[in-house]
């Protein structure tokens, strides 16, 4: 059933659920949603399954003509939402029928917003997903970003979806600087005095930030001595943070499967969220913690997102 009609593509909007797992070993990205929260609730606000495929917006969302009645919820970076010019609320799903406009304007804080709508969004399954993979130009709409003119499909409801809207508390908050928790390691030890520099510094996001990872501009990071600046292609996770020979840290994402530079660090999954909202010139700061803090934090976050789920379904 046809859901929308793409008037206004916007800056990069996308066909995501929550990744493609089981294929890294062939050179296959995870891909998926940048912020698993945001994603998550936007599918429950509609009584989705939470890993129901949505759109995720880059910056500038999209104008899109709906073609059929259904509800819609728009969530993650701070947009302003209109259905024929009406404001709407984020964070609160609404219904729209047959006709109606909706505009997703520019971001005033943070990056990426997304749009579930009730049933989610059809589009055929690549290796268990329905999720883009722009660098390997498969899964989504072809492969690609959403282009002027593109008909935007939605499974059926398998039951009627009610308005919801998630707890104030809940609520994530946007800032110009942020601070990341991340695990020493892999390579840590060639870093030698470099890993005290990189857990004191502050970093700035540079322009050179998208779905692949985030490259960060700031002091350099020393290696040590007598160890050479790269390594043997090795497996790379989201949240690793390579540093090049010119020792200006990235911040591993989605799609990336392999890196030939030495790892200094990892961010906890439950901080990636933080990463995908921040913006060129924003600042981040990396807090050193261990591995067992790390699976503290990954339990808080799973309780959270729990009682999330109790709450919106």
């Amino acid at each position: 059933m046809d859901m929308f009609r793409v008037l206004r593509p916007g800056s990069l909007t996308t066909v995501q659920d929550l990744g493609r797992y089981g294929f890294q070993r062939y050179g296959i990205p995870v891909s998926g949603a940048l912020d698993r929260f945001a994603f998550s609730v936007a599918n429950l606000l509609v009584g989705n399954p939470e890993n129901a495929a949505a759109l995720e917006v880059t910056f500038t969302g999209p104008k899109l003509e709906v073609l059929s009645e259904g509800l819609v919820a728009v969530t993650g970076a701070d947009v302003p939402v209109a259905v024929n010019g009406e404001p709407q609320r984020l964070w609160e799903s609404f219904p729209v029928k047959k006709g109606d406009m909706i505009s997703v304007r520019t971001a005033r804080a943070g990056v990426r917003a997304y749009i579930a709508v009730g049933g989610g969004i059809d589009v055929p399954e690549v290796m268990g997903s329905r999720s883009t993979c722009l660098r390997g130009g498969f899964g989504g709409t072809l492969g690609r970003a959403l282009v002027r003119g593109d008909l935007v499909k939605r499974c059926p409801q398998i039951k009627p979806g009610v308005v919801r809207s998630l707890p104030s508390s809940f609520k994530p908050s946007f800032h110009k600087d942020t601070i990341l928790r991340a695990v020493p390691g892999p390579q840590d030890d060639w870093f030698d005095k470099g890993i005290d520099l990189f857990y004191s510094a502050a970093f700035t996001v540079t322009p050179e930030a998208d779905r692949t990872g985030y490259r960060l501009n700031g002091p350099t990071v020393p290696f040590a001595k007598g160890v050479p600046t790269s390594i043997i292609s090795e497996p790379s996770l989201a949240g690793s943070v390579q540093v090049p020979p010119d020792g200006k840290p990235i911040i591993l994402l989605v799609e990336l499967t392999v890196g030939g530079y030495a790892k200094i660090a990892t961010v906890i999954t439950p901080d990636l969220d933080l990463v995908a909202q921040a913006r060129p010139g924003d600042t981040i700061r990396f807090s050193r913690i261990s591995m067992d803090e790390a699976f503290l934090a990954h339990l808080e976050y799973r309780d959270t997102l729990q009682t999330m789920r109790l709450m919106l379904t």
